[in-house]
């Protein structure tokens, strides 16, 4: 399961962005490091589910699918506030660094409205810009202390590419990198270059996508029209806007079921009326949306460019051996071949692999044939 980690300073907004995720109840308060263990749940991402293109209603073994659109599930991780000086062991920096090992990817959860200074502490007029560098040179210098300690050893090697890719990944367990993406930074940058190295290493293993949170209050609006001309990978988001709308969707006052828009159901009272208007008109009206399923939409599809595909035993039938339709969907990097695909869904799928079937062309599929998002596919091994 493709695993998301919120990062950020206390009092950011993180446990909100979780429970507007996850409709998970936690503790959300004003005060620093409300979060020390971190709590995880289940999120999802959505793509408009392939039953539409059958004329078939899917049945899913996890997650759900409404109105046609498939939610795949994710592990979402509420982890540890962050403060300046937290590769140093400061606050709970440590506890942070290593909780963030798992994550493919950070939603780094940003007080845009500037009431909180960068300990998470009330104030007025602060920059949200200084929290998007403290937390990205936080976790680099984390990255970049790892790599320091391993170079001399490093040097000592022959200067084949396999021994010190064999040395990195075992110094470097600790920050959950993969021999790809070691490979791939050591054909960019120097090993000797130690902070470039570092930061490259961090850039692949750990992207972060920027959410400016509060985008509710007029000065958070402000500041994201200053720096989204300067940072690309930037969503704005009202969790608390989602909490609400979700909340409000349970109790049968409003038809929304997470994406663009919502309707109002004749059940209002005056004082229901007026806050889900304020939130039509500050924040969806302006933005589409609350912004929490696009950041989960944008990590995985965009920042990890993965995709989605539909795994089943009869291509005919588009059922597993239990004769339930369209049942499961894998989330895959975008390049998953065929065969490596059916390792990915069971092991001895991929040793025991012949050809696979894609399930709307009904055409044979190559060992080396790359997946297209939304495919349907058949996998054929020996007995």
């Amino acid at each position: 399961m493709v695993e998301v980690a919120l990062a950020g300073k206390t009092n950011s907004g993180k446990s909100s962005f979780f429970k507007a995720s996850t409709m998970i109840d936690v503790e959300i308060s004003n005060r620093p490091f409300v979060t020390i263990k971190p709590n995880e749940g289940a999120a999802y991402v959505t793509v408009e589910c392939t039953e539409k293109e059958f004329g078939i209603k899917c049945k899913p073994r996890t997650g759900f699918c409404k109105d046609g659109i498939r939610y795949i599930p994710i592990k979402l991780w509420d982890i540890a506030g962050l403060v300046p000086g937290a590769h140093e062991g400061r606050g709970l920096g440590l506890q942070f660094l290593d909780d963030i090992r798992q994550a493919a990817v950070l939603l780094h959860i940003v007080d845009f409205s500037g009431t909180t200074d960068s300990e998470g502490l009330p104030t007025e007029n602060y920059d949200p810009e200084d929290d998007i560098k403290f937390v990205e040179n936080e976790i680099n210098l984390w990255f970049i202390d790892v790599v320091k300690r391993n170079v001399e050893k490093i040097k000592k090697l022959p200067s084949g590419k396999a021994e010190i890719l064999d040395l990195l990944q075992q110094q470097s367990s600790g920050l959950g990198v993969t021999r790809e993406q070691l490979s791939q930074t050591l054909d960019e940058c120097s090993i000797s270059e130690i902070e470039s190295f570092a930061k490259r290493l961090r850039e692949k293993s750990k992207p972060i996508l920027i959410v400016s949170n509060k985008i509710d209050l007029k000065k958070s609006q402000e500041n994201f029209e200053r720096l989204k001309v300067k940072y690309i990978s930037i969503v704005p988001v009202s969790a608390d806007s989602e909490i609400a709308l979700r909340k409000a969707s349970e109790k049968g006052l409003i038809n929304y079921n997470g994406g663009n828009g919502f309707g109002l159901t004749e059940n209002l009272d005056a004082a229901q009326k007026k806050v889900l208007e304020l939130i039509k008109g500050e924040v969806v009206d302006k933005y589409g949306s609350t912004g929490v399923q696009e950041c989960l939409n944008k990590a995985v599809f965009e920042i990890l460019n993965y995709i989605a595909v539909y795994p089943v035993a009869d291509a005919n039938k588009l059922t597993n051996k239990d004769g339930n339709i369209l049942p499961d969907v894998f989330l895959v990097p975008n390049g998953t071949t065929m065969k490596e695909f059916a390792f990915k869904v069971h092991t001895q799928l991929g040793e025991k692999f012949i050809t696979g079937l894609d399930a709307k062309t009904k055409m044979r599929l190559s060992a080396d044939h790359k997946l297209k998002n939304k495919d349907v596919v058949s996998i054929v091994f020996g007995r």
